[in-house]
């Protein structure tokens, strides 16, 4: 991608759209946001952007006739919708209404691809979402300063087999794993909620004297055919905190596939609570 003209950005929740903003300004592009109301942070209107539209989930038509209006022909998509404000909180217009009444699957890939052929239609492009930001991209290896423990590598092997063979069903991306078993795996709730889940359920199965060990090892994975343009996985220092909470040890990533939002802080934070990070 090069600068000197405009780009779209149509921006989710959490730190990664303005992660994207800024390495677009950087590279001299005029940024022309189109904020989710539902989903985007207010903190989106302070880093630069040409100009910031408000837009609730749903508003298709004027997602498309802001960009014709902007003048913007490619557009990034960054940072998550939740699965359940889609179903929850969205009020389709006409054009996202007959296209949802078209779709055999309602799952993330399959919606989110049905928009962005709709767009393509229109003349406005999506570009891979991690285009602006390959160097957030985990590399293979350990990346923090404990290794993971055999258990955990077990845990590991196991927890990726387990996510790669849900991904193709685009259920979610995260399972958290305890001796070999799979103790909770993502569904609409997201990745920090499947955490905490995993450490309640946990916390039970100790009551009842259970014969699975405490620590928990979380496996994210992306999908066997991930479309880069969204719902790329993403680990920030909020994760890290949800895993200690939930008595998480390990954390393993797919390397070039996911995005540390918070870069060398994450293994930092992982370091401070004793956490084991991989990229396999």
């Amino acid at each position: 991608m090069a600068g000197s003209a405009k780009l779209g950005l149509i921006a989710g929740n959490g730190r990664f759209p303005c992660l994207v903003l800024e390495a677009a300004r950087r590279e001299g592009y005029e940024v022309v946001v189109a904020a989710i109301k539902e989903e985007t942070l207010p903190e989106i209107e302070s880093h630069g952007a040409h100009r910031v539209h408000w837009l609730s989930l749903g508003e298709l038509s004027k997602l498309i006739e802001t960009f014709h209006r902007e003048g913007v022909t490619r557009a990034i998509m960054a940072g998550q919708v939740k699965h359940k404000q889609i179903f929850s909180s969205i009020r389709p217009d006409w054009r996202l209404a007959k296209l949802l009444l078209a779709l055999n699957t309602r799952n993330t890939d399959a919606l989110l691809g049905a928009v962005a052929k709709v767009l393509a239609d229109e003349g406005i492009v999506l570009e891979s979402s991690t285009a602006l930001l390959e160097k957030l991209l985990v590399k293979s290896g350990v990346l923090s300063k404990r290794t993971p423990s055999e258990k955990e590598m077990k845990n590991v092997e196991y927890g990726l087999e387990v996510a790669r063979g849900l991904g193709q069903y685009d259920i979610g991306q995260t399972v958290v794993i305890a001796e070999r078993a799979c103790v909770a795996v993502e569904a609409m709730e997201g990745t920090d909620a499947t955490i905490e889940r995993a450490g309640h359920i946990m916390a039970s199965l100790e009551q009842g004297k259970s014969i699975l060990a405490r620590q928990l090892t979380v496996v994210k994975a992306g999908k066997p055919k991930q479309d880069m343009r969204f719902d790329v996985p993403v680990v920030g220092t909020r994760t890290i905190q949800v895993m200690r909470a939930a008595g998480a040890t390990c954390l393993a990533v797919e390397a070039g596939r996911c995005l540390l939002l918070d870069g060398d802080e994450v293994i930092a934070e992982a370091d401070r609570n004793g956490i084991a990070l991989i990229a396999e």
